[in-house]
């Protein structure tokens, strides 16, 4: 250990107090000269009439003697008898005269000892306080730096990111490119009369790689990059946020060209004026210090504030206006290209067996964010590690994506063969009835196998990307929700709570149908009603709903109408092909997982239902005779095969999901929580 360390460290000072105490006692101690004898000894001294002459010790519980022989003696009493009968054998023997003198001693303390008795615990607090507060100003994290910025300096030596290890997202890179240009070129842009942007906000569902771009332009930039979380502006000392906003935009323009980058800045900049506690609290002081910071920036000093959240609608209006966020990036989940393009990313340096096609895993990946995409690949490793494979084939990629969408495949659950009976017909309801319907997306999978919390499911993936769903395609999604629920009814007349999940979602799904979309006659396009909010999420308490009991009402029959029809139809549906659900069923309990090509030639002999009719909306709305016009594509004769547009019917409405709707619905049997559906769904 380094001498020099030792020195400043605590513990000179802690053995100097210990030595400095050992002195004190030593100096302060009034211990008798002579020979120190046990009190025994002392009392036969005085039956043996040896004693010359004696004193005590007032206060010390010491007696000292004087000897015939001269010889001196001291001893200590313990307890007050001994002290009381060692006084009276003194007083006997002056009584008979065998004792010369007897004599009683104060003492009197030493002026050193006196002095450093008093000084020894001033000195000891003093040291203490000392190293307290040396400690306390060491390093960047401790308390007398609480007002100084937390952020990480990524430097050179950091290992990089750069734009080559990001995928899927090519129009967020190359607006971020720009970033680094403006840094290193800025007379470029000032030269034609551009302002370099003060601040770029990146927002989207997490897992698309925000923060991972985020650091890309870190690696790219070749300037100092300070990155730090919103949450560590707030603390619980008033002011503290606002302080450390100032140190940490400081810090950027002393080392100007320099990039902030501010992860989850929801934790600070949500909606002033809002939440419990009022509206003036040590959140909103921060926020207001950024916004100051932000708009006072020198528009030739360089410094960029890079920002990342999941929830742009609870942040502040006045972070998000032009001169504050001049740019505003959507990060959302990879299309079909761009997951082919993540998962060829993320297999780097993982062994591929010859078989596997990365495209092909993209396309059963609808609606995955990039870090799920990452999650299966090292699932998939795992499972190849697992099993003593040196490749990762097509059966550990196909258990990758089950363990991430539905989670871990439970083989100590034993099932009795009539509830395995009842999951069979459940899942084989899901998917003959998305299989009969037109608007349905095809079956992928189905299994009875128990997987996480749930006994079974039914996977149903669209072909291709989709960013939005029509009418027809939304109640042929409902009666879909419903098969299960119908199944049971049709076979065993008993319903179980395995639909709890499924009529929770057709439910839900109903509900956006009539309230946000529109498809109702009745009701018609109107918008009733705003989502609830939480009020630390950055927005109001909760609004009154904004209708009347009346349309409330209506309302809940649409939602009512809606459901049962479609209830019905999911029925009718497996009514009408019994043989084929029966048929799927053999093949369930003897397979007991089936993939799309054993699920389509079950299906060979199934009976399918016609196109729904035209709708718009009301009888005075009739539907136009006239095709929409054809697309370049379809000009060209390169529409896929099997495409009919006419088909199409009802207005465009975005997908409840969002891009890629994923149909993992309904599969749990009694007393399990819903599983989780695909990512994106």
């Amino acid at each position: 250990m380094d001498a020099k360390r030792i020195l400043r460290g605590p513990w000179l000072w802690i053995v100097v107090a210990v030595i400095a105490v050992f002195v004190t006692l030593q100096l302060v101690s009034s211990n008798g000269t002579g020979t120190e004898v046990k009190t025994a000894t002392m009392v036969g001294y005085f039956d043996d009439d040896q004693i010359d002459e004696v004193t005590f010790v007032d206060g010390e519980q010491e007696i000292r003697a004087t000897l015939d022989d001269g010889r001196e003696v001291y001893a200590h009493w313990l307890g007050s008898r001994q002290g009381e009968r060692l006084v009276q054998k003194a007083e006997g023997g002056v009584a008979n005269k065998q004792i010369s003198s007897f004599d009683v001693e104060v003492p009197k303390p030493s002026v050193l000892g006196s002095i450093l008795v008093t000084l020894l615990p001033i000195v000891l607090i003093v040291l203490i306080l000392l190293f307290f507060l040396n400690s306390m100003q060491g390093g960047g994290g401790r308390v007398m730096q609480f007002a100084k910025s937390k952020a990480k300096l990524i430097t050179k030596d950091t290992p990089k990111t750069t734009f080559g290890d990001v995928a899927g997202c090519d129009e967020a890179v190359e607006e971020l490119g720009e970033i680094k240009e403006f840094l290193q070129e800025p007379a470029k842009f000032q030269a034609v009369g551009a302002k370099i942007p003060k601040g770029v906000l990146l927002y989207g569902q997490p897992g698309t790689g925000k923060t991972l771009l985020a650091r890309a332009v870190a690696g790219e930039a070749g300037v100092p990059f300070y990155s730090i979380s919103g949450s560590d502006f707030v603390e619980m000392f008033v002011g503290v946020g606002a302080s450390r906003v100032r140190d940490l935009f400081q810090q950027a323009k002393e080392n100007a060209p320099a990039i902030v980058f501010i992860d989850e800045i929801d934790a600070v900049g949500r909606h002033r004026g809002t939440g419990m506690g009022g509206g003036h609290d040590e959140r909103e002081q921060t926020l207001n210090q950024l916004l100051v910071e932000m708009d006072g920036f020198d528009i030739r000093g360089g410094v960029i504030l890079i920002a990342a959240t999941n929830r742009p609608d609870v942040l502040d209006p006045a972070l998000l206006r032009p001169g504050r966020f001049d740019r505003q990036i959507s990060v959302e989940a990879p299309d079909l290209a761009g997951r082919t393009q993540i998962l060829t990313v993320h297999s780097r340096g993982k062994p591929i067996a010859e078989g596997v096609d990365l495209g092909s895993v993209a396309k059963r990946t609808p609606g995955f964010s990039g870090a799920d995409l990452a999650n299966v690949l090292n699932e998939a490793a795992l499972l190849t590690a697992r099993s003593n494979k040196l490749m990762i084939d097509n059966f550990s990629l196909d258990e990758a994506i089950d363990r991430v969408i539905a989670g871990p495949q439970k083989r100590s659950r034993l099932m009795s063969e009539h509830e395995k009976l009842v999951t069979a017909y459940h899942e084989g309801g899901h998917a003959l009835v998305a299989a009969a319907l037109p608007g349905s997306d095809p079956v992928h999978k189905i299994t009875i196998l128990p997987r996480g919390r749930a006994l079974g499911y039914t996977m149903v993936l669209p072909d291709e990307d989709k960013y939005s769903q029509t009418r027809s395609e939304l109640l042929d999604k409902l009666a879909y929700m419903l098969g299960g629920r119908a199944a049971e009814e049709l076979v065993f007349h008993n319903p179980t709570t395995g639909a709890g999940n499924d009529i929770e979602k057709a439910t839900g799904l109903a509900r956006a149908m009539v309230t946000q979309y529109g498809m109702t006659e009745r009701i018609g396009a109107v918008k009733l009603g705003e989502e609830n909010s939480q009020p630390f999420l950055g927005r109001d308490i909760g609004h009154a709903r904004n209708y009347s009991e009346e349309i409330a009402a209506l309302v809940d029959r649409e939602i009512n109408k809606l459901i049962g029809s479609a209830h019905q139809e999911a029925y009718d549906i497996l009514v009408e092909n019994r043989d084929v659900l029966d048929a799927l069923v053999l093949e369930l309990l003897e397979k007991e997982t089936l993939d799309k090509a054993q699920v389509a030639e079950v299906f060979e002999a199934l009976r399918r239902t016609p196109v729904r009719p035209a709708w718009t909306g009301s009888e005075s709305r009739r539907p136009s005779t006239l095709p929409p016009v054809m697309t370049p594509k379809q000009l060209n004769g390169t529409t896929p095969a099997g495409h009919d547009p006419a088909e199409e019917e009802g207005s465009i409405v975005l997908a409840p999901g969002g891009a890629g709707d994923m149909h993992g619905t309904g599969d749990l049997r009694p007393g399990d929580a819903p599983a989780p559906p695909l990512p994106g769904a």
